[in-house]
């Protein structure tokens, strides 16, 4: 069966505006264009979207879906088998936060209670479960199993405290990084407490410090889109200089 732009768009439930935008950037071109110039898409058109739309809910951005779809190896049942497993995930966490929410609501009404305990113990959960479904993949294929399963179980162990103690970090680490963007220089002391700093909040998560470990972080900082733009979301540039700034502080050339 064909489709036009405006009848996939119903079909998939997105707008004929987003099938444009995907044609134009190469994701998802139509089967052909007719005589009255219309797109027109096809089964194959259909089964690309459906995995575009797939990837989407997962949080994957359109450059990543583009290149793994793109890729020679790309096997569409073992696609779907990999959507379903963590569809699955996502589902069993929607039943963990509905199930918070209503014993949320029950304390609330006077019903039941929830010590303030339990509650940071649910929230340390749906974070793990979420950088999981994120960054799972990348961080275990860098760093293995084993190391990724001991920082999970150092957050679950962290008492609230040491939480906020690390939240702190985080937001020191980016005010003294924005600073040390100014000046330009990854090796001056302003770059190098950023760094400093860093490691300081990376052992809140890791069992043990290593330079290369770290280093290797710096890498990600710029490789993965995702923590780019979490560094780069109030001035350009910021992963990158301080990728240079970590390779100095734990000594890797470049």
């Amino acid at each position: 069966m064909e489709y036009t732009v405006k009848k996939l768009g119903e079909l998939a439930g997105v707008s004929s505006r987003t099938l444009r935008y995907y044609d134009e950037i190469d994701i998802l071109k139509p089967a052909r264009i007719n005589s009255s110039g219309y797109r027109i898409y096809g089964e194959q058109e259909v089964d690309r979207l459906q995995q575009i739309l797939f990837y989407k809910e997962l949080g994957v951005d359109l450059e990543q879906i583009k290149n793994i779809l793109d890729d020679p190896d790309f096997n569409v049942k073992t696609a779907l088998a990999d959507h379903r497993e963590k569809l699955v995930a996502k589902r069993e966490q929607l039943g963990r936060l509905i199930a918070n929410v209503d014993k949320t609501i029950a304390v609330k009404e006077g019903r039941s209670t929830m010590a303030d305990k339990e509650k940071f113990e649910g929230f340390k959960k749906k974070m793990i479960e979420e950088n999981e479904q994120k960054y799972g993949e990348e961080i275990r294929e860098k760093y293995g199993e084993d190391t990724v399963n001991q920082s999970n179980a150092k957050l679950q162990n962290m008492t609230k405290e040491e939480f906020e103690q690390a939240n702190t970090l985080a937001e020191e680490i980016h005010i003294v990084l924005a600073e040390a963007l100014k000046t330009g220089d990854p090796a001056g002391k302003k770059a190098q407490k950023a760094a400093q700093l860093h490691k300081q909040w990376l052992m809140y998560y890791w069992s043990e410090y290593s330079k290369d470990g770290h280093a290797g972080l710096g890498d990600m900082y710029t490789a993965d889109e995702r923590f780019k733009a979490y560094y780069d979301k109030d001035q350009a540039g910021t992963a990158e200089f301080f990728r240079e700034a970590i390779y100095v502080f734990t000594g890797k050339k470049k």
